[in-house]
């Protein structure tokens, strides 16, 4: 599945971890071997491999979600925005979000969000002496808290448009935990022409069950999946405007002039779109 990052949030029953542990699989860390990293470990190669038997598609997904990332902040950058909250952010990797803004706008702040230990520490060690971007430890499911943060407070101006980026996070929050209102309580804090960016698994083209089958794998992973239809996805941007081309797959939302957009490219399984806030 291309759940890129761990978002410190699942279903009841996650198994969320305070210190490394190398037997569990690890959402980022399997999301880093999609990617092709090496900050995993055996257990975290083994669930991704059961994964793409299930979704032979899936590092192809992970990569398209990756692509989506940069598009999205490339968009976002030149829209003029000069803040961006990442929650749900993972281990560092190629194309990270300040690195995208800053070729755009070299003054653009950046705050990273994870509850992940293990994405904590390589953050850290990355981000050391670049004053413009910090990463901090926050559940998903606590938005209040993310929003309260200090060092978030020092970068970020909610006087300003900001954007929140929510990439391949909220299918790891479990409908009791009501992601809807989740990104509302974010919506109050933003100023109007902040924006918002979201990409989610579905299982709406899952006509073999190969997605749901893939899904399962993480039932034994730190988080699990919540796989959501189109409206349910809809209704996260509630009172925010969708931008063209809408809500759309990930290989079809603006996608580069000169790249080929796969085939079947209209049936991934993973949702795409950016919306802005207008009051």
């Amino acid at each position: 599945m291309p759940g890129r990052k761990s978002s410190g949030s699942g279903r009841t029953g996650e198994k969320t971890l305070d210190t490394v542990d190398p037997t569990t699989p690890n959402v980022p860390r399997m999301y880093d071997y999609l990617l092709g990293g090496k900050d995993n470990y055996a257990a975290d190669r083994e669930a991704v491999e059961e994964v793409v038997r299930h979704a032979p598609d899936t590092p192809f997904l992970a990569r398209e979600n990756r692509a989506f990332l940069r598009r999205a902040v490339r968009f976002l950058a030149e829209s003029g925005i000069r803040q961006f909250i990442d929650i749900g952010s993972g281990l560092p990797t190629q194309g990270n979000v300040h690195e995208i803004a800053h070729q755009v706008a070299p003054d653009a702040r950046v705050v990273y969000v994870d509850i992940e230990p293990v994405v904590l520490a390589h953050g850290r060690a990355l981000l050391a002496g670049t004053p413009e971007v910090t990463v901090i430890q926050g559940d998903a499911r606590r938005p209040g808290d993310i929003l309260a943060d200090r060092e978030l407070n020092d970068l970020i101006d909610f006087d300003r448009p900001v954007a929140v980026l929510m990439l391949a996070v909220l299918h790891f929050i479990g409908d009791e935990a009501d992601p809807p209102g989740i990104v509302a309580r974010l919506r109050s804090a933003m100023a109007p022409g902040s924006y918002l960016a979201v990409s989610h698994v579905t299982a709406d083209f899952d006509a073999d069950s190969r997605v749901r089958e893939a899904g399962a794998v993480y039932e034994k992973a730190t988080y699990q999946i919540t796989l959501r239809s189109r409206d349910h996805v809809m209704r996260l941007f509630e009172g925010f405007d969708l931008v063209e081309p809408g809500l759309t797959t990930l290989s079809l939302w603006r996608p580069d002039p000169r790249a080929t957009v796969p085939p079947g490219a209209e049936r991934q399984w993973c949702y795409a779109g950016v919306a802005r806030k207008v009051d």
